[in-house]
């Protein structure tokens, strides 16, 4: 397995300290994925209250998304400057402000102000999370770190809905739904600062010692962007989340319009897709630690997930067979979910990790911002199967990307060898 000179190998770790680790910033990880759905389960009890539009609420998710693209890529910066814990911490409270302010909204300026610290909140997750597990984290059990942190997204995802709009349900009252959601991040905030010492990624020690031993060369800070491996993996995300965009926001009223299949029923096929996500995501921990050309499995792995997308567009199909057949689709995508963020890893230069983490995953939220509205207008224009057909053509442009990024670790690694030769 070969690994970047930014990872400290640690032939000691036990078991238990490496799953330690892990369990944490799945925690942390799925707090995050959480506060994606923070508002948006809530709609309904806000329109009843005050009266907005479905534009205007969505706009408070576009708030989101775009605080939490640009903070994405610079906090990456931030997590290299001044290490990947503190950042975590200011993640996590800002969580924990987010639900207290909406809980308190009088308006909509209240909930935009919730928005943008959910947001600001979400913007250090993926480079403080990948620091902490490739520094923290033995080789061997790193593919399964990247499993469980997937895992634990798709999870928080799931979760929100059910916690949010059951609250709000159960107690009438969404004020209470969103401060059940504060006090959720203060609680795991509050397990993260009484488990600080495995969250410790040796920033200061690294500091430390490159103080002591003098640098003869100071890399530019903004170097690592002069690589194309960080724009294919920025391109990777983007064309990957524009796919899962489709799933997660459209897929059910598409289904309900090809197959005549209730809404009832259909939207159980988000569901359906992340559950199978989950699973894909835990064979695919096992083959990341183990295989070496990474993009192989990615790009089997996705391809497969298109293929079906394109077979459920057809409307060919039975509904009930469609809806497992889409569902199934979620499988491919999460094998193909570790082996990407270890070839990330491999594509990352020394001590760029949060800045090289945060640049591509911000390609996340950009899917996210363009697609909704692309996908959007094609289900307003009745072009049902082209949904799936567009998602399945996302998929395989990130296949592409994922390929150009192994073939150029590939050639990295051959001539780093040649010439240790």
């Amino acid at each position: 397995m070969i690994l970047d000179m930014d990872t400290q190998d640690s032939p000691n770790a036990t078991l238990r300290q490496d799953a330690r680790t892990i369990g944490l910033i799945g925690l942390a990880h799925g707090a995050s994925h959480f506060f994606h759905m923070l508002l948006p389960p809530l709609f309904p009890f806000l329109i009843a209250d005050f009266g907005f539009s479905y534009s205007e609420l969505g706009l408070l998710v576009s708030v989101f998304f775009v605080i939490s693209g640009v903070g994405q890529a610079l906090s990456g910066f931030i997590v290299d400057r001044v290490g990947a814990r503190p950042v975590l911490f200011f993640a996590l409270s800002s969580f924990a402000a987010a639900g207290l302010v909406a809980s308190t909204a009088s308006g909509y300026a209240g909930l935009m102000v919730a928005a943008a610290l959910a947001g600001l909140g979400n913007a250090p997750f993926h480079p403080v999370d990948f620091t902490i597990l490739n520094k923290r984290v033995s080789p061997a059990r790193l593919g399964h770190g990247f499993s469980v942190h997937g895992i634990s997204g798709n999870l928080g995802w799931a979760a929100a809905p059910l916690v949010m709009a059951g609250v709000a349900t159960a107690t009438g009252s969404w004020r209470l739904a969103c401060l059940c959601g504060g006090v959720l991040a203060a609680i795991v905030l509050a397990i993260m600062v009484w488990n600080r010492d495995a969250l410790d990624d040796g920033h200061r020690h690294r500091k430390a010692a490159a103080t002591r031993h003098g640098a003869t060369v100071v890399e530019h800070p903004l170097a690592f962007m002069r690589l194309p491996s960080v724009w294919l993996c920025f391109s990777f995300f983007f064309w990957t989340t524009c796919a899962l965009s489709m799933i997660q926001s459209f897929a059910s009223p598409a289904m309900h319009a090809l197959y005549n299949l209730p809404l009832a029923v259909t939207s159980m096929v988000v569901t359906g897709y992340m559950l199978s996500g989950a699973a894909g995501m835990v064979a695919g921990g096992f083959l990341a630690g183990r295989v070496q050309r990474l993009e192989i499995i990615i790009s089997i792995s996705m391809l497969a997930a298109a293929a079906l997308l394109i077979v459920v567009g057809t409307g060919w199909l039975p509904g009930t067979a469609a809806l497992a057949l889409a569902a199934l689709a979620g499988f491919g995508t999460g094998v193909a979910g570790p082996s990407r963020d270890m070839l990330i890893k491999r594509a990352a230069p020394p001590g760029a990790t949060g800045r090289v983490y945060g640049t591509v995953y911000s390609g996340l939220d950009l899917g996210f911002c363009i697609a909704a509205p692309v996908f959007g207008a094609m289900l307003d224009a009745g072009m049902n199967s082209g949904l799936f057909y567009g998602s399945a053509a996302a998929l395989t442009l990130g296949v592409a990307s994922a390929g150009l990024v192994g073939i150029g670790v590939a050639a990295r690694n051959l001539q780093q060898r040649r010439a240790a030769a």
